[in-house]
């Protein structure tokens, strides 16, 4: 342990990151910004190849850094797992989607630990930071790690620490955000604590593995549910007659007790619609039913259905149907001005109304082409938000309010619009006549 806190020290340690997608990507840069020799790691040779070149393929990270980091002699790209074997610490950014009935996946964390089995060494330090229902890195990655004979707490050492990135805030980065971690054991914590200290600014140090992936879980329960709160009090509110936005605006006046949540056309992202259900999946494990989270989940989840509900009867009232209609569709990533469609309402929307027989087009200034999903595959490429493509739409829905669309040239020039973000409130008298959602 003491040579690998020396090494962390003086910055001699090299740090592996695998997974270079929205986590690890900037877990790279934390690190190389602080001095460290990097090793960024993925099995997408794609990713590996456009890094080598300088080619950012993360666009709300910016450019000029990956070029820097192209010509750095500190930073190695590559897709060989033999390569992780030369780092003192490796940290695992990998994906923990839902399986088809809402249960964890951890195929990825699994696989990836078992591939830092296969080369791991004594003195190496692992850091696990993808979201996962407690007890994850001690009774999941632990005994992967153990098959290879070491003794973890004195051989090597393992670590939680919960990312939490959040794609295209201003002003934030890995760095600033105070980072928790625990550890399976004492000396794996005091290490991994040094390491991250290293590279981010503030880190908070907790008990236990369990408890910091329980704190990843509350954060994003605690989100998820405020945000179901007020997408169940939208349309109760409507039938009053009453503006919900200008409702939160006026409770956010209070200066405690009440932190403003906004209604929207469904959950996006990594987190906020995957993470409550692993704590779901592993209450159930323990005898509990978590009713008030399972709530919050069902209430979210069918948004995109009272998003479509409200086009089939805005255009009911144009004396249009939804089948035939010809629907353009603002926004496809999960919030704005990012070019990030993971989980994203829209795909769920376009799906919904495509299977009605509507006609979709859709305009994403960071999207050029629907990419390929999981869940959805549709060929459309974006639209030139022209007046002649807005007043061709029967109906224009705005599912994510990214800041470089044209929302008073959408109000002069749309005969429907459907908004779910209350985007068009700051256009005064707008031509189109329009519906929240």
């Amino acid at each position: 342990m003491n040579e690998l806190l020396a090494k962390i020290a003086s910055k001699t340690a090299t740090v592996a990151v695998v997974g270079l997608g929205y986590v690890g990507l900037p877990t790279v840069r934390a690190f190389h910004d602080a001095g460290f020799r990097v090793i960024g790691f993925d099995i997408d040779q794609t990713k590996i190849d456009k890094l080598r070149r300088g080619e950012a393929y993360l666009k709300h990270l910016g450019t000029d850094w990956v070029r820097a980091l192209a010509g750095s002699s500190r930073f190695q790209p590559t897709s060989a797992p033999a390569d992780l074997a030369a780092a003192d610490a490796i940290i695992l950014c990998v994906p923990t989607p839902l399986g088809e009935h809402r249960e964890p996946d951890l195929s990825f964390v699994e696989k990836s630990t078992e591939m830092v089995a296969s080369t791991l060494r004594r003195g190496q330090l692992i850091i696990l930071t993808s979201t996962s229902y407690p007890g994850t890195t001690r009774g999941v990655c632990k005994p992967i790690l153990d098959r290879r004979g070491l003794a973890c707490g004195t051989d090597y050492f393992l670590a939680f620490s919960p990312e939490r990135e959040d794609p295209g805030r201003p002003g934030v980065q890995t760095r600033t955000i105070p980072r928790l971690v625990g550890g399976v054991d004492e000396p794996s914590a005091r290490v991994a604590e040094a390491l991250l200290a290293a590279a981010v600014e503030r880190v908070i140090p907790v008990d236990s593995a369990e408890i910091a992936e329980s704190a990843k879980l509350l954060e994003n329960i605690y989100r998820a549910v405020n945000i179901a709160l007020v997408n169940e009090l939208k349309p109760v509110l409507a039938a009053m007659g009453i503006d919900i936005w200008k409702v939160i605006d006026a409770a956010a006046t209070k200066p405690f007790g009440f932190q403003p949540f906004y209604p929207g056309p469904g959950l996006g992202g990594h987190c906020i619609p995957i993470d409550p259900f692993y704590l779901t999946w592993r209450a159930r494990e323990f005898g509990h039913v978590t009713r008030f989270i399972e709530l919050a989940g069902e209430i979210n989840s069918r948004m995109p259905h009272q998003v479509v509900d409200a086009v089939a009867r805005a255009l009911d009232e144009s004396g249009k149907t939804v089948k035939g209609a010809s629907v353009l569709v603002i926004g496809l990533a999960y919030k704005p001005d990012i070019d990030d469609i993971r989980e994203s309402p829209a795909a769920e929307i376009i799906t919904l109304l495509a299977g009605m027989g509507a006609r979709i087009a859709y305009h994403d200034p960071h999207i050029p082409r629907f990419p390929r999903m999981r869940k959805y595959q549709h060929d459309l490429c974006s639209v030139d938000l022209t007046q002649q493509n807005i007043a061709a739409a029967d109906c224009v829905v705005i599912v994510t309010n990214h800041s470089g669309v044209d929302y008073v040239l959408l109000g002069e020039h749309a005969r429907l619009i459907v908004d779910t973000r209350n985007a068009m409130s700051a256009v005064k008298n707008p031509r189109a006549r329009i519906v929240r959602a």
